[in-house]
């Protein structure tokens, strides 16, 4: 445990100049406040720090503005991209009158649902190991206006950009489209950078497994990082992003997590490796199916049964759905199978019963983590509460399927629209113990709805193609 004092000591030692205060709003978009070292002193983690929490999509009227930004001192790491020595805090968002955490932050959300499981009785600990894809692009221009809209997507990776020619000329080096999974450089020409962006993440205390190109030609990569508890975790994962956009910036280049930048190749997914703990003992492990536990089972039943509800917070984009599109290799079946990718929730493999998982496979890197990992488990602890059995697992693989046995799988939801109407219905199971309000989940619908009448409005360039002759 890491003290205040221990945080003074530090900036002293390190001569840190300033001192960075993060926090993350609804949709998982980080902002900060950057204060000078002077200022931080012993009290400043117990009176927080000041700002406009009116400003904030989804969050106060301007006239109860005045919000708190409390410091964690266990997330203390130097920022590797600031010229000026900078300290960066990640915050809880509370309430100045009480000092609780505000019902519409994301990280004070995640903390009360560790705070559900431990009352539940159920567990003690939930550990989360995500496994967020991005694209790294050499750059992207995009417009919508009256007069029109477009996008353009520039990648010398890309096999697309075969016949171009370059300043540095065109070397030929490139993924065939879907062929980019781990080939060696110069084909993937991204493994420095990728070195890079795990050095820098591990000097932030991010342990990194593995680093790799993955499926889609035109750069799309993963990094692989250690699991941990779910705030922890979820904190893990805003270092990450950060990290990833910065190196990329360095590079002169662009990184995205968006699900589906490009037409006609594989999307970026998010899978979320996850457990239950008590008292030290996996309790996911079992003599049941793949080496599960019953709890496990019901634990995957759970999921399955809200799992449209989920995709509103799991999958919260309109591009999240261009990924999510059936007999496309995408993981849109809601059945459960060992090693089996095919499936929407996957048991992988481990030769230790203490390393026993399930994988839940449609989320997407556009997820707020606190609100995902936290709606996750909430979804599951119901199947645990209510032993929602799953049913026989799939075997098969499940994008080949005869019609009439395909017609019988469930599947996740087909837009965004979908999902939110799903969340309005099925809610009760996260508001348990206060985890999820339905204030914060009415303002959520709200903002997340706007997105949707949006693209709804806009007219699309393939309309153009399908409509302009008739």
């Amino acid at each position: 445990m890491t003290t205040p004092q221990d945080i003074l000591k530090l900036m002293s030692e390190r001569e840190v100049t300033f001192v960075d205060f993060r926090f993350t709003d609804t949709l998982g978009k980080e902002h900060h406040m950057t204060v000078p070292s002077k200022m931080v002193d012993e009290d400043k983690f117990e009176s927080g720090q000041a700002f406009d929490g009116s400003s904030i999509a989804g969050w106060k009227g301007i006239e109860a503005s005045d919000m708190l930004l409390i410091p964690d001192a266990n997330t203390a790491r130097l920022d590797p991209f600031r010229e000026e020595p900078t300290l960066i805090l990640t915050c809880d968002v509370v309430e100045p009158s009480d000092l609780k955490g505000y019902d519409r932050d994301p990280r004070s959300l995640a903390k009360r649902a560790e705070a559900y499981l431990k009352a539940s009785g159920l567990g003690d600990t939930a550990y989360f190991g995500p496994e967020p894809e991005f694209f790294v692009f050499d750059g992207v221009t995009w417009s919508d206006d009256m007069s029109g809209c477009s996008y353009k997507i520039k990648s010398d990776e890309a096999y697309w950009s075969r016949s171009e020619e370059s300043e540095q000329g065109n070397h030929g080096h490139r993924p065939r489209v879907k062929g980019g999974y781990v080939p060696v450089s110069p084909v993937d020409s991204f493994a420095d950078m990728r070195s890079e962006m795990c050095v820098l993440l591990e000097q932030q205390g991010v342990p990194v497994e593995i680093h790799h190109h993955e499926v889609a030609g035109a750069g799309q990569l993963e990094i692989g990082t250690r699991f941990s508890t779910l705030v922890e975790r979820a904190d893990w994962n805003q270092i990450m992003k950060y990290t990833i956009h910065n190196v990329a910036h360095v590079y002169g280049k662009t990184a995205t997590f968006m699900p589906k930048p490009v037409v006609g190749d594989n999307g970026s997914g998010m899978h979320v490796h996850q457990s239950i703990w008590k008292d030290g003992q996996n309790l996911f492990a079992g003599n049941g199916y793949a080496g599960l536990s019953e709890f496990a089972l019901y634990y995957i039943g759970g999921i399955i049964k809200h799992a449209r509800a989920l995709n509103a917070i799991t999958n919260p984009g309109t591009n999240s759905y261009k990924r999510l599109v059936p007999h496309y290799e995408a993981p849109v079946k809601l059945a459960y199978s060992a090693r089996n990718r095919s499936a929407s929730i996957r048991i992988p493999y481990v030769g230790n019963p203490k390393a026993r998982r399930v994988e839940a496979r449609f989320p997407d890197p556009l997820a707020n983590p606190y609100l995902a990992f936290s709606a996750l488990m909430m979804a599951g602890l119901d199947g645990v509460q209510n032993k929602i059995h799953p049913g026989d697992p799939a075997d098969k693989n499940l994008y080949d399927l005869p019609p009439e046995e395909d017609k019988k799988i469930p599947t996740v939801a087909a837009s965004l629209e979908e999902a939110l109407a799903a969340l309005d219905a099925d809610r009760e199971f996260l508001t348990r113990g206060g985890v999820f309000s339905n204030e914060m989940l009415d303002a959520y619908l709200e903002l997340k709805m706007q997105e949707v009448t949006r693209l709804r409005m806009t007219t699309h360039p393939v309309e153009y193609d399908l409509y302009y002759s008739l």
